[in-house]
């Protein structure tokens, strides 16, 4: 191996030296890593032996001081905010919010108001085609009728209908085609305790066109119960009908969850537009 030249000696013991090096320090927010891995550990251990606990009721607020409206009153304001719209497109919705506990069964049910909101209802009934079931459907002013080709048109997601009624001789055929993932989420599975797989389709149809679906979704129960043109008579009629339906759902399921009626709020519903101002209507029982 070659020597360092004479004179390189005295700068490659300058360069090698290490009193002549400038000495690195790591900051001292770098830890080793071992120490980094186990303090990730510490901390998801302490995250998982404290997890947060659900409270068991839904949030309750204090509207005592909140300003509260009459039926009349409140119809008034949302009207004014609506001047020179369209009377059919906007629409009256009422929110029902319930004290009641987090798990449990929940309301869920159907109504025909003393006036229809809905004039544009469409409504699909599931039977055999051809069958004398099919033709009091349409008779009874059914959009959709039929059964292979209705499934066919689900699973293609085409959904062009509102209300989904099932007559009781189609019933395996509709479980078989498992177009509950589908139709579940959306509410319109058919269901014997809903009233939609019945034998008399037509009466059921009929029902349904002036009818309207509502349920229990975080402990609020919503539902449209007039148009922006409907009289404060025609509201209040309305609105009548929808609480005592359901005080008396509540009052059915008192053996397995006490529900009871918190709040009424009412918002105006507009077509590509935000809500409305909410006004409360009433705290417990409406005031008409």
């Amino acid at each position: 191996m070659a020597s360092t030249p004479r004179y390189l000696t005295p700068f490659s013991r300058g360069v090698l030296s290490s009193s002549l090096r400038p000495q690195v320090i790591a900051p001292s927010f770098i830890c080793p890593l071992q120490q980094q891995q186990r303090y990730a550990s510490k901390s998801s251990k302490s995250k998982d032996s404290k997890p947060k606990k659900k409270k068991p009721m839904y949030t309750q607020y204090d509207i005592r001081h909140a300003i509260q409206f009459s039926l009349c009153d409140a119809m008034r304001y949302l009207r004014a905010f609506e001047a020179g719209r369209n009377t059919s497109s906007v629409k009256y919705e009422v929110h029902v919010k319930l004290r009641t506990k987090r798990d449990g069964p929940m309301i869920r049910n159907q109504i025909r108001l003393p006036h229809a909101v809905r004039s544009d209802l469409r409504v699909c009934v599931i039977c055999p085609p051809g069958s004398r079931a099919a033709k009091e459907a349409k008779t009874a002013g059914a959009d959709i009728v039929g059964e292979e080709e209705v499934f066919n048109s689900i699973k293609a997601g085409n959904i062009d209908f509102d209300v989904c009624i099932c007559h009781t001789n189609s019933l395996p055929n509709l479980n078989k085609a498992g177009l509950g993932r589908v139709l579940g989420p959306k509410g319109l599975m058919p269901s014997a305790k809903l009233g939609t797989v019945v034998d008399n389709v037509a009466t059921t149809v009929r029902n349904m066109r002036g009818g309207s679906i509502y349920r229990e979704r975080s402990g609020v129960v919503k539902l449209a119960i007039g148009q922006l043109g409907f009289s404060p008579e025609e509201l209040k009629n309305n609105l009548g009908a929808f609480i005592a339906a359901i005080k008396k759902d509540a009052a059915g399921m008192s053996d397995q969850i006490s529900k009871d009626i918190a709040e009424v709020v009412g918002f105006l519903i507009r077509p590509f537009l935000p809500l409305c101002s909410v006004y409360c209507l009433t705290n417990n029982h409406p005031r008409y």
